[in-house]
């Protein structure tokens, strides 16, 4: 068999998590910029090999303050800790479109393993000819298992930042 080679299209991709903000609305963001290398047996996605990073201080929520703080040593620590990691033990089939996504996520010096689930929408030819491959990766992690524990009490009770963050990713691999 042999190996293909995937880069993300950042034109067409996006590194999105949520946080529940005073335990009732959500906060979004998203990673800028971000590498990835992954490869393949041919085509079939299934056991890939992924080895993903973002880059820290390209954190986006659409306030600057907000970034700034999630750069500081409260939360990501960006000074010493400037990319968070992902490399991958397992990428499983359930069926057509739906994998299991296993592996190590490095943040802020801590690595810790992690599974999600994936939708994976196919491989499409663009008009250009090109081959690509759509993934949706969704899950859940406790940002407190890799050290982000800042965080405010309420006058009405409870914390002003959730522990749990939502993964949002929408990636377009573009075959190479």
């Amino acid at each position: 068999m042999a190996t293909t080679k995937w880069a993300i299209d950042p034109t067409h991709s996006e590194i999105g998590f949520k946080v529940k903000h005073m335990m009732f609305t959500n906060v979004s963001g998203k990673f800028g910029t971000y590498d990835a290398t992954i490869t393949t047996e041919d085509e079939n996605f299934e056991n890939a090999k992924i080895d993903f990073s973002a880059d820290i201080n390209s954190v986006n929520t659409h306030n600057a303050d907000r970034d700034t703080h999630l750069k500081s040593a409260d939360f990501f620590d960006a000074d010493n800790h400037p990319k968070l990691s992902f490399k991958a033990s397992s990428f499983s089939k359930i069926d057509d479109h739906n994998y299991t996504l296993a592996g190590d996520l490095s943040l802020r010096g801590v690595t810790k393993p992690v599974q999600f689930p994936v939708e994976f929408s196919g491989l499409m030819k663009d008009p250009w000819g090109n081959t690509k491959a759509g993934l949706n990766i969704s899950g859940k992690i406790n940002r407190k298992d890799w050290g982000l524990n800042w965080n405010a009490a309420l006058e009405t009770g409870g914390l002003l930042v959730s522990d749990e963050v939502r993964l949002q990713i929408e990636l377009q691999l573009a075959k190479v």
